[in-house]
């Protein structure tokens, strides 16, 4: 994790798993990582998990008694406040070719077999882990440019004529809040 990595954007990653060795493996695997870990035994609880905070991503068991993990997704996904939350599904290598399919069709962004190479699970949270920080990152961004806009703007609505120097610095310091080159 980047030292300019604020606590904001260690949203953390959710393991969603009904068998105790499972969740205890994913955690000796991403234990590396320096995210928070949160640990949910059922799809219930990963619902309830996912209403009480954000996540950058979510692992999920593909059976798990109760609600299972294709459950689980479409929950997250038909909800507002945790459609955007990638999931990756975890299943057995035993279990039913038709899963993988199944998997994406319910909204998953990626899908591993058990056991799984804990290298390319790594690499794949990894890669998830920032494209959650990059999109914080275009939150605060896009914010910060929608405030400077409306003053700008609340200077022209005015009844005194905009000031011309202060003009030119609050568009100087635009630019340097979008560097040249980096699209929006």
């Amino acid at each position: 994790m980047s030292a300019e990595a604020t606590t904001d954007e260690r949203a953390g990653i959710l393991l969603v798993d009904d068998m105790e060795d499972n969740l205890i493996a994913l955690e000796a695997v991403l234990g590396s990582l320096n995210e928070p870990l949160v640990r949910a035994r059922s799809g219930e609880e990963a619902m309830k998990a996912l209403l009480r905070r954000r996540f950058a991503l979510v692992l999920l068991d593909v059976r798990m008694p109760g609600m299972d993990g294709f459950e689980t997704a479409a929950n997250i996904k038909r909800l507002d406040q945790t459609k955007d939350v990638p999931i990756i599904f975890l299943t057995g290598a035993d279990d039913d070719s038709g899963y993988a399919f199944r998997g994406y069709a319910t909204g998953a962004a990626d899908y591993l077999t058990k056991p799984f190479d804990p290298w390319v699970l790594r690499a794949k949270v990894t890669v998830f882990l920032d494209l959650h920080r990059k999109n914080r990152q275009l939150e605060r961004l896009h914010g910060e440019l929608s405030h400077r806009l409306a003053e700008l703007e609340h200077q022209f609505t005015g009844e005194n004529p905009p000031d011309l120097n202060r003009l030119h610095a609050q568009i100087r310091e635009l630019r340097r809040l979008v560097p040249h080159g980096h699209p929006l």
